[in-house]
């Protein structure tokens, strides 16, 4: 009879644990009212890197999608497609110049375009409410009030952010949401390789407002100046 050869199990001293699953990562949104936010940090003095704030919705806030909502002009496609590689789901509202001749000459009597873009931030909104886990609304406007309390009665509601300490009466029951932006002014700001170059040529040159001299001026300190002439007063009494 073959003797049947039992395998003997290893015995590892340092077991290894099982894995455990993956944590779920949060899916949520962003809805971007990009007129009310570009205009109202523009207000408090600062231009938004938006790639940097797309960055910040990510790493802060875990937003897997941010949409933003746009009324389209023919002549900022550029700002679209740079949208688009930042990160952003542009979303572009119908305008009238979407129907014009591009080689038609704007008339000086022509209204200015409308970018209002409040009923298709709504609507992408709830329409995308069973994919995301929460969402932020990016605005300062009083008009979203009721789609804030909703989305807040609901549990869906992440935060409210806003370009400056001015946003609408309406949002102040949701105070304890409201991130204001500007005061993330040193990390959201726009600063071009230009502008610190002149700021670096005006500190060597022309002097600046912390007191630095221009490069042509003397640095003789003033004390000796007041040493000497005591020495001279000293002088006169003698004689």
């Amino acid at each position: 009879m073959h003797e049947k050869k039992q395998e003997k199990k290893k015995i590892s001293l340092f077991p290894r644990r099982k894995a455990r699953p993956a944590l779920k990562k949060l899916r949520n949104y962003a809805f971007i009212d990009s007129q009310n936010l570009n205009l109202g940090v523009q207000r408090v003095g600062f231009k938004m890197n938006w790639k940097k704030f797309r960055e910040y919705l990510r790493d802060d806030f875990d937003v897997e999608n941010a949409y933003m909502f746009i009324g389209y002009m023919p002549e900022n496609e550029d700002l679209y497609t740079q949208m688009q590689e930042a990160g952003y789901l542009v979303a572009l509202k119908p305008t009238l110049d979407m129907f014009l001749d591009p080689n038609e000459e704007k008339k000086e009597d022509r209204p200015p375009t409308k970018g209002n873009v409040d009923a298709e931030l709504v609507m992408y909104t709830m329409k995308e409410m069973g994919n995301y886990d929460k969402a932020i609304i990016v605005s300062g406007d009083g008009d979203f009030y009721s789609l804030i309390e909703y989305m807040r009665d609901k549990n869906k509601l992440l935060k409210i952010m806003t370009p400056n300490w001015r946003y609408s009466t309406l949002l102040k029951p949701f105070e304890e949401y409201v991130i204001r932006l500007d005061l993330q002014k040193r990390r959201l700001a726009y600063r071009s390789h230009h502008s610190k170059n002149s700021k670096d040529n005006g500190n060597n040159k022309g002097g600046d407002d912390n007191g630095t001299k221009p490069s042509g001026a003397s640095t003789k300190p003033s004390r000796p100046k007041k040493r000497s002439q005591k020495r001279r007063g000293g002088q006169r009494k003698r004689s």
